[in-house]
């Protein structure tokens, strides 16, 4: 399209308009990534601040997202992540027929802040392992995960996961083969800098932080963990059945 400049229609909003109309046309289809602002510049016969602020509309509306390092995307379809009795990042992943990863990011011990101690069941005082991870669909970073776990029960853990490449593989590595969710508590928020650099997303999109308890066998707290899901590629399915 041509734009009309005096028309009483700012020129960015006219470029909003065009890219648009070729989203929902599938000139860029779901997931492909659009030419840069250099490109787009050129096409429109603008500056490159006027291409900007048209394509920082469409990512605040939701139709495009920024990834950082790699450039700038149609929005594609949400990965359904389900939430149930045994939730396990693979096994979801795979369900779906993605394929996955998990990478540990930095592990540490640390006394046990006060929530978390009573929530694990541990004194006062009490020193934690804690592990900080990313989980990928695709190569796609989908996920950062904080977990928790007592460090005289645990001693090593993030290591083990380190090696393993799963939570649930270093767990068995301390005899737990089973473990189920007890609780788990689901808020909107923004996210800080490193969850929105890990997540290659803008800060300005919201994500959905998980809060949950797991237990052992015995009923014995085991885990807590704080996972941060990118709120654009990612719809949560509870299921008490699974």
């Amino acid at each position: 399209m041509s734009l009309e400049r005096g028309s009483g229609v700012a020129v960015w909003r006219q470029i909003e308009s065009a890219l648009t109309e070729d989203i929902r046309q599938q000139v860029f289809a779901a997931g492909e990534r659009l030419p840069n602002e250099t490109e787009l510049a050129e096409r429109f016969g603008v500056n490159r601040h006027t291409v900007r602020r048209a394509l920082g509309v469409l990512e605040r509306g939701g139709l495009i997202r920024v990834e950082q390092g790699r450039g700038t995307f149609v929005q594609d379809y949400a990965i359904d992540y389900t939430i149930g009795k045994r939730t396990r990042f693979s096994q979801n992943m795979a369900s779906l027929g993605l394929a996955s990863s998990m990478a540990l990011l930095r592990t540490a011990e640390l006394t046990a802040p006060s929530d978390i101690a009573k929530a694990l069941g541990l004194r006062r005082g009490a020193k934690l392992v804690q592990i900080v991870t990313v989980g990928h669909a695709e190569g796609r970073p989908i996920n950062i995960s904080t977990s928790s776990f007592s460090a005289a029960r645990f001693a090593g853990i993030g290591e083990r996961v380190r090696e393993l490449g799963s939570i649930t593989r270093a767990l068995a590595e301390y005899a737990v083969d089973d473990y189920t969710r007890g609780e788990t508590k689901v808020t909107a928020r923004l996210p800080d800098n490193e969850t929105a650099r890990v997540l290659s997303q803008a800060r300005t999109r919201p994500v959905l932080q998980v809060e949950s308890i797991n237990f052992d066998s015995d009923g014995e707290p085991l885990q807590h963990s704080t996972a941060c899901f990118s709120g654009d590629w990612v719809q949560l399915i509870f299921d008490p059945g699974v």
